[in-house]
């Protein structure tokens, strides 16, 4: 999914060529007549999430300048470029002072917009890469912190938001990378219990002879070695939370007095004389399948349904393709800036070529993907030769079953390079067989999966540009693609499959 940018302007041309340019440049687009409308797309509970505004300075009603100011008042951040026909140095700054991120003067070209909106949303992602590290520091990640606009994350972004303003048990399953530590994070600095302390333990990275010391403590000369008294980590967490990350990797004499800690709400340091008493709100999380390592007989049943009481399945990077680009214009931001590198983009072939990469070590390979591409990289412009590791693999999402020929797609078009995948334009050559070999009308059927099919392949897999351009919803899409047998778009048949 490409950035989305709203374009606030009473005038209906002027509107409309804007929105051209910027569909042009690779972006979405939602496009309101007035600042009032445009404050309600910014601020309705239901509205689309909005990268960056291009905004009109003078507008009747409430116009650009008071867009800014209540945009400032609601606590946004997001970018805001202004457009007037009126190009004083009195606007100008007036604009900046309120919060603008930059300015251009009306008519503005395609290249100066397409400049502008990149720069913006690049400052953008930088902003919150280190707005996201600092809350992690302090302990205040919330969920506003995690990058996604996938659909497939929606009912896990709610469940989790709910279970955060509890004390109940969660569990996060998902493969390695997908972020569950961060999610784990997010549920701590969204509750109740934000300003306690927030103490990680990799169950899988500690000795099976330390892990009864390094959670429940030990007394000073409890065991050769032990110099010190260790308080644990149970207790370092008291009246905060205590995320036991790869939990299945506990040894089951661990397991024993884990579950006596949890139904006790005391913990016994070893060589200590008597319990105490903690106060902690537990999250786990594990790469693998708990109740299969329950049924293996490596994991206890009881204390699996102790930790099991809200189970959380965070989806593969490869069931929500469409936060591929937001993820990579943030990583690019961070690493770019780390690395002292004046990195502009990601070049249009290069983003449709990793959008449609299965990417088995999820957020976690792609983070370092672009980190290795920034550090090795020679121009101002990562492109496909910057991902050498990553070049030569197929693109899954896009190996689409071929009817009988059909639709012969267009030549490539040109393409502007920017952030964002560029949305082609629609097919100037192609057509549509109406009769089968033997003489017969095909089924309606039959024709629309070979439409559809010719679609996701015209626009490079970007489904919500597919289902825009079909004047279908993102749903109505996904069950068309199942039902016709369509791999790697990522619906209930490829979910089932992984």
């Amino acid at each position: 999914m490409a950035a989305s940018i709203l374009i606030a302007d009473d005038d209906a041309v002027a509107r409309r060529l804007v929105e051209n340019m910027v569909q042009k440049c690779g972006y979405e687009t939602v496009v309101v007549d007035s600042g009032d409308a445009a404050i309600a797309a910014l601020t309705a509970p239901d509205a689309p999430a909005i990268d960056a505004v291009i905004l009109d300075l003078v507008m009747p009603g409430l116009d650009g300048m008071g867009v800014l100011a209540k945009i400032r008042e609601a606590g946004l951040g997001v970018p805001v470029i202004v457009q007037t026909a009126h190009g004083g140095i009195d606007n100008v700054i007036s604009a900046m002072r309120a919060g603008a991120a930059d300015f251009v003067v009306k008519p503005v070209g395609v290249e100066r917009l397409q400049v502008s909106l990149r720069n913006a949303l690049n400052a953008s992602a930088l902003k919150g890469e280190l707005q996201r590290i600092r809350h992690s520091r302090e302990g205040r990640l919330t969920f506003s912190d995690i990058i996604t606009r996938a659909e497939a994350m929606a009912g896990v972004m709610r469940a989790a938001q709910k279970a955060a303003n509890s004390s109940i048990p969660v569990l996060i399953e998902g493969e390695s990378g997908v972020g569950k530590e961060m999610f784990a994070r997010a549920i701590h600095g969204s509750g109740e219990r934000k300003a306690k302390p927030f103490v990680a333990v990799n169950c899988g990275a500690i000795p099976d002879n330390l892990v009864e010391s390094i959670l429940f403590g030990h007394e000073k000369g409890a065991f050769t070695g032990a110099t010190e008294r260790h308080m644990g980590k149970f207790v370092e967490a008291h009246g905060g939370t205590l995320f036991l990350d790869e939990v299945s990797e506990l040894p089951l004499a661990a397991q024993v007095k884990l579950l006596r800690a949890l139904q006790e709400g005391a913990v016994e340091a070893v060589g200590g004389r008597k319990p105490v008493k903690v106060d902690v709100r537990i999250v786990s999380a594990t790469n693998r399948r708990l109740l299969e390592r329950v049924k293996q007989g490596h994991f206890r049943e009881d204390l699996f349904y102790r930790l099991h009481v809200l189970p959380l399945t965070i989806p593969s990077l490869r069931s929500r393709r469409e936060d591929i680009p937001h993820l990579l214009r943030h990583f690019l931001a961070r690493f770019a800036a780390e690395e002292n590198r004046q990195i502009t983009g990601i070049s249009g072939e290069a983003m449709a070529h990793l959008a449609q990469l299965d990417w088995p070590g999820n957020i976690r390979q792609l983070e370092n993907a672009v980190y290795r591409a920034v550090v090795m990289s020679e121009g101002d412009q990562l492109g496909l030769s910057d991902f050498p590791l990553l070049a030569s693999q197929a693109h899954p999402a896009t190996e689409i079953p071929t009817a009988p020929l059909m639709l012969e797609p267009a030549a490539a078009p040109s393409m502007v390079s920017g952030n964002e995948i560029p949305i082609a334009p629609l097919p100037t050559v192609g057509t549509l067989a109406l009769l089968t070999a033997t003489g017969d009308v095909r089924s309606l059927e039959d024709m629309e999966n070979e439409i559809i099919r010719f679609a996701i392949s015209h626009y490079r897999g970007q489904m919500s540009e597919v289902a825009r351009r079909l004047k279908i919803g993102r749903s109505t899409l996904y069950r068309k693609l199942d039902e016709a047998g369509v791999p790697g778009h990522g619906g209930k048949s490829d979910q089932e499959t992984h």
